[in-house]
């Protein structure tokens, strides 16, 4: 009996479908255009975005206030791992239709995200300045002033976010919110979970025991939309 062979072996196929993985990882991993030469390609970051980094600056309108001002290094833009913002947007355009949140509402989350992170690795550099600065040598006071400004903005955001309740329990009849497990869903919370923790809003829901719907969803993002107005 005579075999036939159709197309390349089983190893070189497997070795092409390899490739092209690795290929397509690679890919995913470049920093975006506009980024800094420096940043390596990282697979573990996944896909990325071009951002422009901010600093608290002295303020010259005002002798005594600081504000949050772009930076970056030469001009260039530092890469920040696609998120959820970026996600929803790109879904909306493969539908043809507008982002869910405007542009004010995105930087306003992504600002509060920055800082947040920032001040919270900047604490354990303030603890090793402090003793400079309490010693009289003069070092560390001007991160510390820069450090005071920074916390007092992610404070005005916050109070901005305010006390309020996104999704409330007594508004939505049971049947459509998850019946008794659910429970109130506040403004804070929310803020917190989807800028600072990355989570989807689905999860939200779930974590607060409502019903991942459609409808759901789109009443918390909606929700979210009117927090980000009073932040920015």
């Amino acid at each position: 009996m005579k075999l036939e062979f159709y197309g390349p072996p089983a190893g070189v196929a497997r070795l092409r479908n390899e490739q092209e993985r690795f290929e397509a990882l690679i890919a995913r991993a470049v920093p975006a255009e506009g980024c800094g030469p420096e940043i390596p390609i990282a697979p573990a970051r996944g896909p990325s975005r071009s951002v422009t980094p901010h600093v608290m600056m002295p303020d010259p309108k005002d002798k005594t206030g600081w504000k949050a001002e772009e930076t970056g290094w030469r001009g260039f833009k530092a890469a920040q791992a696609i998120d959820i913002f970026d996600q929803l947007a790109i879904k909306a355009a493969k539908r043809d239709q507008a982002p869910p949140f405007t542009k004010g509402q995105v930087n306003a989350a992504r600002l509060y995200r920055d800082l947040v992170e920032r001040h919270s690795a900047g604490g354990m550099k303030l603890a090793s300045l402090e003793g400079l600065v309490a010693s009289g040598s003069g070092k560390g006071g001007e991160f510390m002033d820069a450090f005071l400004a920074e916390g007092e903005a992610i404070r005005r955001m916050q109070r901005a976010i305010g006390n309020g309740v996104a999704m409330q329990v007594r508004r939505v009849r049971p049947s459509a919110r998850g019946g008794k497990t659910a429970r109130n869903i506040r403004d804070r919370d929310l803020v917190e979970a989807i800028c600072l923790q990355g989570k989807s809003f689905r999860q939200v829901l779930k974590g607060h025991g409502w019903t991942d719907s459609s409808r759901n969803t789109r009443a918390l993002m909606a929700a979210l939309a009117g927090v980000l107005d009073h932040m920015s």
